[in-house]
């Protein structure tokens, strides 16, 4: 089962589709085509360094005639995107005044729309519901037990 985080934007004004999920996990595009996969994010400053770092990475290994090693430094900044890509999209959410609502556990992104609508609805109507003289039942006892062949505890006595 995928997690995806729950992002409401600053000001909700009430629009559920305005919420952002994010798949928390490895991104198979973000590591095959960084720069771009991090553009499609909109996450240009982090697109533009992926670009400059993969670029100084294999003219590093160009010039000193690394062979093999080139390609594969270049794959150290596609490893990290793809492992932490998520990551930097929640925080690029987080710099523009988004804020976390929580995170959800479901198969697909459907899924996790139907339970975050479900779990906010809940959490509502928690807020709404007026709270009892007794919230619970534990606290609802009578003040004195009637003795039943001394399994009950009589208050007073150890």
């Amino acid at each position: 089962m995928a997690v995806y985080v729950v992002m409401d934007p600053p000001g909700r004004g009430g629009k559920p589709d305005t919420t952002a999920f994010v798949r928390d996990g490895f991104s198979w595009l973000g590591f095959l085509v960084p720069p771009l996969w991090l553009l499609w994010h909109r996450l240009w400053i982090e697109a533009a360094l992926a670009f400059v770092a993969m670029a100084l990475l294999s003219m590093l290994a160009e010039g000193l005639s690394l062979g093999l090693a080139g390609p594969l430094l270049s794959l150290l900044v596609s490893l990290y995107v793809g492992l932490e890509g998520q990551a930097l999209r929640i925080a690029a959410l987080r710099r523009r005044g988004w804020h976390e609502w929580g995170v959800v556990e479901a198969d697909r992104l459907d899924d996790a729309d139907t339970r975050y609508v479900l779990e906010a609805e809940a959490h509502s109507d928690e807020q709404l519901r007026p709270q009892g003289i007794v919230p619970d039942a534990a606290h609802a006892r009578p003040t004195h037990m009637g003795i039943a062949l001394g399994l009950n505890h009589t208050p007073g006595r150890p």
